[in-house]
């Protein structure tokens, strides 16, 4: 099984690589799936007509059918006109020396086969054609099928119009406050005009790419550590109005620039860990002198009520007493002076206090005294 998937990723991989060299300027055309199909069928429909003029000949079916599948293949890795001129004509030439004098059918089967196959180019919806005629621009040519002129015209790029994702980094790059950091973004840009974007740059996606990192390293260097931690979008905006502003006379338009990533270095971080908790433990012991300092107001108000008030103190200082003995094995610290205004004496006179809310002698009020017998 697993010869097998790693030959399937290898051919998908294959086609991938074949799809992207058709979409750059190396490339004459687009030899498509439905180029390959066109090519053998004009073949085989010349086979065709050139068996029932001559007599049946297995060199001819074997020529024929094997220049078909050779130039298919060869077309489709090359994709360029260099290669269908020579390929196209040693098959006319090995076609004319072993089937002369009858090879005149399949000798303008080969020569229409390479011309109307190639001449067949699709884009796809998202694409824009790039067409070149006598290496000046011809036009524009929409998604869909669209004809060249074999050999004259050359599809110079086939640009994709959707939205494309470049991620582009700045390392070791020193802010404002001398820190060095490593920063991640990433780029959503687009090509509105693929006219301009393949005639006025030679790579326009490289250079979306540098611009990006460039623009990037100039605003690590205005701005400090602290504003590129907190200020991320920011950052992100600056970048792409910059960028955008050089990018517009290419045809593209960066819409958005995003900062993924921030990286700084590991005895830094660990300072600024320190120092964030060091602020926190501060922040902490303000709110507890503040939280003191309003307690301390509140029972400054509330000794106002009880100054020139004996009665209020006195019913304040029994619900001390209660509260305090309400709770079995309790004991209470009570100030002299509430001990005064209570009337309760000295020490005693509080122990007395409690054993009489306990029941009498200490003991519950109804369990039987050592001397009752019955």
């Amino acid at each position: 099984m697993k010869p097998t998937k790693t030959a399937e990723v290898a051919k998908a991989v294959a086609l991938l690589s074949l799809e992207k060299f058709a979409t750059t300027t190396r490339a004459d055309f687009r030899f498509a799936p439905l180029n390959v199909l066109l090519l053998v069928v004009i073949y085989v429909i010349g086979l065709g007509v050139h068996l029932a003029l001559h007599p049946f000949s297995m060199e001819a079916v074997m020529l024929c059918l094997g220049s078909a599948l050779c130039l298919a293949v060869l077309l489709r890795l090359t994709q360029v006109w260099e290669v269908l001129v020579i390929l196209g004509t040693a098959d006319g030439l090995a076609i004319f020396l072993v089937l002369r004098p009858e090879s005149e059918v399949l000798l303008a089967t080969v020569v229409v086969a390479l011309l109307v196959a190639p001449s067949i180019q699709i884009a796809y919806q998202w694409e824009r054609a790039v067409v070149l005629r006598f290496g000046k621009f011809r036009g524009l040519r929409s998604s869909g099928l669209f004809v060249v002129v074999p050999v004259i015209d050359k599809v110079a790029q086939f640009v994709d119009q959707r939205i494309r994702v470049s991620d582009f980094s700045a390392e070791t790059t020193l802010t404002a406050d001398t820190v060095p950091v490593n920063v991640d973004a990433i780029a959503f840009w687009v090509v509105w005009d693929a006219q301009k974007a393949v005639l006025e740059v030679e790579h326009f996606h490289d250079a979306v790419a540098l611009s990006a990192q460039t623009a990037l390293r100039n605003a690590i260097g205005k701005h400090d550590l602290a504003e590129l931690l907190s200020a991320r979008d920011r950052l992100g905006g600056e970048i792409q109005k910059v960028l955008d502003e050089k990018t517009s006379a290419w045809g593209i338009t960066t819409q958005a620039v995003e900062i993924r990533d921030i990286i700084i270095p590991k005895g830094l971080e660990d300072a600024m860990s320190r120092q964030a908790q060091a602020e926190r433990e501060r922040q902490s012991r303000i709110i507890l002198g503040t939280a003191e300092t309003e307690i301390a107001e509140k029972f400054a108000r509330a000794s106002e009520h009880y100054q020139d008030n004996p009665v209020a103190l006195h019913l304040r200082a029994m619900n001390m007493v209660y509260e305090g003995l309400r709770q079995k094995g309790s004991m209470i610290i009570v100030p002299s002076s509430a001990v005064e205004t209570m009337g309760l004496g000295a020490l005693g006179g509080l122990t007395a206090f409690g054993r009489g809310a306990k029941g009498g002698d200490g003991r519950k009020k109804d369990e039987p005294s050592e001397g009752d017998e019955s």
